[in-house]
């Protein structure tokens, strides 16, 4: 098979004799480790399930691709039914610019005149970029180097202090800078509460978000004062939607890791609806040495998994008990389950802590059904952090 998207990629060993494996029973076992596996089949009904949510609650879906940075995967969602993706950086949006991804909102505000032109040329690119501000001077950067229209939307702080305008005063204040410049249009609002997402238990977040949605409730009223007219109001994420959904202040919802998951989400929403995903992330390890009594060691350490979250968590049903710590920049310390061999040679596929910046370390993504590896795709945006 010839795969032009993977480019120089294809020509490495490991790459072939992976690709050499596609439509084989049993690949999935000898696929070259450490490796991001994607469960097809569990991904599509995640997709499927949070389409049907958002439905039900008459909410758009644009869902955050700054959780598998694959234009693979955000052609997939969209076909689903979502209205666009997300991306945290204007680089990521770039890379799914030219995989072909025509609807795209940039979440973060950017600064400087470099980065607004960037900007402007996505805007006068797509077919429908959009992208948020937060401060006046912003405004200004974006306004001088529009040369077509750009969408923006004001990112109002929900409380975390991150990002976004602070006040009624700071929200007002943009808006009027929007208004004054005829190369910018004012669509609507962003308030994202990532403090929100992984906070244990739903009355908990319930509680939290109603008192975020009253805060961007009294920001909205001062922007439409203003005389600003918008019918977009963005935010949210897997472990709020329940929340967003019930407040009833959101257009669009933002979610990201409910396609994957991870161990993070999985220990903050434990039985709650927000939690009601599958697995279909995993990474795939070997077993590489199993001469110490007590433990056996795995190929996947500090550059296989992201150490700003949970541990791993092994997914193989033999090992899930049993304990994983890293063992250095390239290795896993795997304690031996009671009463059953574990020996070099074998198979251990993990749930990561933090599905983000895990991906984020791969160039691959290996999709599968069942045991076989039915494709190999391109991770276009990872380390797309400008």
């Amino acid at each position: 098979m010839n795969y032009p998207t993977l480019g120089p990629l294809a020509e490495k060993p490991h790459v072939a004799a992976a690709l050499a494996l596609i439509g084989q029973p049993g690949s999935r076992d000898r696929i070259p480790t450490p490796a991001a596996v994607l469960d097809l089949d569990a991904f599509d009904r995640n997709v499927a399930k949070m389409a049907g949510r958002a439905a039900a609650a008459g909410l758009a879906l644009r869902p955050h691709a700054k959780s598998h940075k694959c234009a693979t995967l955000a052609h997939r969602q969209i076909a689903a039914g979502a209205v666009g993706i997300c991306c945290a950086k204007l680089a990521e949006a770039e890379a799914m610019a030219a995989a072909g991804v025509g609807a795209i909102l940039v979440t973060s505000p950017v600064a400087g005149a470099l980065s607004a032109r960037r900007a402007a040329h996505l805007a006068a690119t797509l077919p429908d970029f959009r992208i948020v501000v937060d401060h006046v001077d912003g405004v200004a950067e974006l306004a001088a180097a529009a040369t077509s229209p750009i969408q923006v939307l004001i990112d109002v702080d929900p409380g975390l202090g991150r990002t976004g305008v602070h006040d009624a005063e700071q929200a007002a204040a943009v808006a009027r800078a929007i208004a004054a410049q005829p190369n910018l249009r004012l669509i609507g609002v962003q308030c994202y509460g990532g403090q929100w997402q992984h906070m244990k238990g739903a009355n908990e977040r319930a509680a939290a978000i109603a008192d975020g949605m009253a805060r961007l409730k009294t920001i909205l009223t001062a922007i439409r004062a203003t005389g600003a007219a918008f019918d977009v109001v963005t935010g949210g994420g897997t472990g709020s939607f329940a929340a967003d959904a019930a407040q009833g202040v959101l257009t669009e919802v933002q979610p990201g890791s409910f396609a994957f998951m991870d161990r993070d989400y999985r220990e903050a929403l434990t039985s709650d609806p927000d939690g009601a995903f599958e697995q279909s992330l995993s990474i795939a390890t070997t077993v590489i040495t199993d001469n110490h009594p007590k433990w056996v060691t795995v190929d996947g350490g500090l550059k296989a998994f992201s150490t700003d979250g949970p541990l791993p968590e092994p997914l193989t049903p033999k090992v899930a008990r049993s304990k994983f710590q890293f063992f250095g920049d390239e290795h896993g310390l795997l304690m031996r389950p009671d009463g059953q061999p574990l020996v070099r040679g074998e198979r251990i596929a993990f749930a990561p802590g933090h599905i983000d910046p895990t991906l984020d370390r791969y160039d691959l993504l290996h999709l599968v059904q069942g045991d076989i590896l039915v494709d190999i795709v391109r991770i276009e945006a990872r380390g797309a952090s400008q």
